[in-house]
């Protein structure tokens, strides 16, 4: 997106009430893929592993099938890798993303982010 602050566009799908998917979801997806493990994705992300599989565990529940895979840990391990329908899920968001930076350049936005102060006046109310 461009580098003025002050406009955001961040794409959230809902599931009811539940994020099903996010940005930071979709990161969660990447790093799963790369890392073949929710513990590992984690920690490369600075979260825990329950806040990753909490995560994990509402897209699963959010979506037709399950975006993630796991196998139960054991002597070598557990691990888990994106589903078929994840990876699909995962290509068409981030596609949705591109859209959204394209669009960002429309002059809608720059005139919104014009309109828009940097920060917001002190409150009449205090």
């Amino acid at each position: 997106m461009p580098s003025d602050p002050s406009l955001k566009i961040i794409l959230r799908l809902y599931c009811g009430k539940e994020i099903a998917m996010g940005p930071g979801k979709a990161d969660l997806l990447d790093a799963i893929a790369r890392h073949g493990s929710i513990s590992a994705a984690g920690r490369s992300m600075g979260m825990s592993y329950r806040r990753a599989w909490l995560l994990v565990d509402t897209m699963n529940r959010c979506w037709k099938e399950p975006l993630v895979a796991t196998v139960p840990g054991s002597a070598h391990g557990g691990g888990a890798r994106l589903t078929d329908f994840g990876a699909t899920v995962l290509a068409h968001f981030r596609a949705l993303q591109r859209g959204l930076i394209d669009a960002s350049a429309n002059p809608d936005r720059a005139a919104l982010a014009e309109a828009m102060l940097l920060e917001p006046r002190a409150s009449q109310k205090e």
